[in-house]
């Protein structure tokens, strides 16, 4: 079984910044995903004080979904569709959030059931109202702790986790493999603890070809 932690990214057109109205804001939330990916904070205290500063709205998600949909990684939809064609199982486990990560699986045609991502709260009248604290990959180490109950769900006997955060390097063990990804952004910490490290997806399809 292979995990994907396909992170989504966003291009716009140089004024998000502005349209949010705060520069200084998002700065602080740039800064704080950095040091939770690095992993110099804890990733559920940086959740909760992003989310604070942000206090998206339900209309404000769903607006930011359809004028800056996710784009894919170059060469991960054909990674994962070598990888279903073999009958691999593929997960997609993220410290994103739910309605936006379920488009990245539509997207690379993993089913629903197989993604896990932290979920936000809304009130009746769409307005934030925090997130859903009991999903495991709102915590430091949920990611392992996904994949254990993975393990023991599915049956399986291995499990190549791969990523390119802190979160994704301490969730193996349990998985049984780790494969560094530098694709779209390196981060030292990660880089040289593990074994592998890749720059690309279509390092790793090579590498499947051979098999």
């Amino acid at each position: 079984m292979l995990l994907a932690n396909q992170r989504p990214h966003y291009k716009h057109n140089g004024n998000f910044s502005r349209d949010q109205g705060n520069l200084s804001q998002c700065r602080c939330i740039t800064e704080m995903t950095r040091k939770a990916m690095g992993g110099s904070v804890t990733f559920k205290t940086a959740l909760t004080e992003r989310l604070a500063i942000i206090r998206c709205s339900r209309e404000q998600v769903n607006k930011l979904i359809t004028d800056h949909p996710p784009h894919l990684t170059p060469g991960i939809k054909e990674l994962v569709a070598s990888l279903q064609q073999r009958n691999v199982k593929v997960f997609l486990i993220s410290g994103g959030f739910r309605c936006i990560v379920e488009h990245v699986a539509s997207q690379l045609n993993i089913p629903l059931h197989h993604v896990y991502a932290n979920r936000l709260k809304f009130y009746f009248n769409g307005e934030y109202a925090g997130f859903d604290e009991t999903q495991p990959t709102a915590e430091s180490g949920g990611k392992g702790r996904v994949i254990s109950m993975l393990k023991e769900q599915y049956g399986l006997e291995k499990v190549v986790m791969i990523g390119d955060g802190a979160t994704d390097l301490e969730a193996c063990p349990p998985a049984d493999a780790f494969i560094g990804f530098g694709g779209n952004v390196t981060r030292p910490q990660v880089k040289e603890r593990c074994s592998w490290y890749v720059t690309s997806f279509g390092e790793l399809l090579k590498e499947l070809e051979k098999i």
